[in-house]
């Protein structure tokens, strides 16, 4: 049986190597339809709470997981390893590891390049490659293809597609099978075999004529998000200055029925994506010698919001007559986005570094995340979640609101706090002038 026929009698064995935010949910849907998913992932702790069928991930019940361990009807069997020497063992490998930014904001390939050159090692004719994490055009030909083409040939031996993740954590209305998914392929053989595995899982695949215009798709997508939360977040900034209500025009706004997308201010940029993905293309586009003035503009305005979050605290304080040096802040929300538990490049940390850095004393409050310690930018950071109580927001000189959970009684805090900085517009309707929009 080749290749094609074991995709689509659903008899391939599935490797993901990477498993989290985007890898796991990927381990779920191929299990769901019958696919056997060998799960790799570098952290033993992490595979070895899989493995008992743990979940680590918020919005990722267990019970799914536990569920899938053994092989039940209609349902393919999981399992997870450490074990790099096993990844002759699948017919299929899907790449699911960061693409971070270097601290000269350049693209940082170290995790994709070591996962493909521990691939090629193991390497046998008959398998596809996916690679799913977001990078600039031309990575997959250019850096992949290189690496595993020394001994076996591409589009014959092997195939090598590239399939950006849409993961969105924590949103309910959208699925891995809803998501609609671009696959391109480095030779004609290469995408037939992509588009084979996808069309198992997903329920709309988009073949795209190279791996570049893959890339570049999933680039498009982020820039779109950022340049435009960068224009809203100017716009609230002289609104704040002209005494206009930017959340006020925005509702007025999207009532144009066409011609309009809203989009929404905030503290700045947070997540795996939209902080990190334009910058890829900003670093690519210096090999053509073209500058990116757009997206390095839009990276500047979001880049620099937490500051302006610090010149508001500092404001609201002033107001008071009391100093930022000194002062108890309290900052509801560290995770990059409402109702997950994710802090990555969340704006939070490193608004509540900027406040500790003048002197503040920080703590914050996040329901779905009890502890803040080893981050990446954040060593130093060692804080747990402070309980939210009448008497925490009583000691408090200032909340900060930067991320709008639901969990939060905002009526119940507008109430008790005696000052309050809202960056999400969550406090709106409330009666008081001790609140701040930032």
């Amino acid at each position: 049986m080749n290749l094609l026929e074991k995709i689509r009698n659903k008899q391939a064995l599935v490797g993901i190597i990477g498993l989290g935010y985007v890898g796991l949910p990927l381990v779920l849907r191929f299990c769901e339809v019958g696919f056997a998913v060998l799960g790799f992932d570098t952290d033993a702790g992490k595979v070895e709470l899989l493995s008992r069928g743990e979940s680590y991930i918020k919005h990722i019940p267990s019970s799914r997981l536990a569920d899938l361990l053994v092989a039940r009807e209609g349902r393919g069997r999981f399992a997870a390893t450490h074990d790099m020497g096993r990844l002759s063992e699948p017919d299929v490998l899907i790449i699911c590891v960061p693409t971070p930014l270097t601290s000269k904001r350049e693209p940082d390939l170290r995790y994709v390049e070591n996962t493909t050159r521990q691939i090629a090692a193991h390497l046998r004719p008959g398998q596809l490659i996916s690679l799913e994490s977001t990078t600039y055009p031309g990575t997959t030909e250019e850096l992949l293809l290189p690496i595993l083409s020394n001994t076996h040939r591409v589009g014959e031996d092997f195939f090598l597609v590239f399939s950006p993740e849409r993961e969105d954590p924590g949103n309910p209305q959208f699925q891995v099978n809803t998501i609609p998914k671009v696959v391109g392929g480095v030779t004609p053989g290469c995408l037939e075999h992509g588009v084979a595995l996808y069309s198992q899982v997903i329920e709309r695949v988009i073949p795209v004529s190279s791996t570049q215009a893959a890339e570049m798709s999933k680039l498009l997508e982020n820039i779109y998000r950022a340049v435009n939360i960068a224009m809203v977040n100017e716009l609230k900034m002289l609104c704040l200055r002209m005494g206009v209500d930017i959340f006020e025009v925005i509702e007025a706004s999207k009532t144009k029925p066409f011609g309009f997308q809203a989009f929404y201010p905030g503290p700045g940029l947070g997540g795996h994506c939209i902080p990190i993905d334009p910058f890829y293309l900003t670093w690519k586009a210096r090999e053509y010698d073209f500058s990116t003035r757009f997206i390095e503009l839009a990276g500047d305005i979001n880049t620099n919001m937490p500051y302006f979050v610090v010149q508001r605290v500092t404001k609201a304080l002033s107001d008071f007559n009391k100093p930022l040096n000194g002062a108890k802040i309290l900052v509801l929300g560290i995770a990059y986005k409402k109702d997950v538990d994710d802090n990555r490049e969340s704006p939070s940390l490193k608004i509540m570094d900027l406040l500790k850095q003048e002197g503040a004393e920080v703590s914050y409050n996040d329901p779905h995340i009890p502890r803040c310690a080893g981050m990446r930018h954040y060593p130093h950071f060692d804080m747990v979640s402070t309980p939210l109580s009448e008497d925490v927001l009583r000691e408090t000189d200032l909340v900060l609101l930067v991320t709008d959970h639901s969990a939060y009684d905002y009526a119940w805090i507008a109430d008790r706090a005696s000052l309050i900085v809202d960056t999400r517009n969550a406090f709106r309707g409330l009666p008081g002038k001790h609140i701040y929009q930032a």
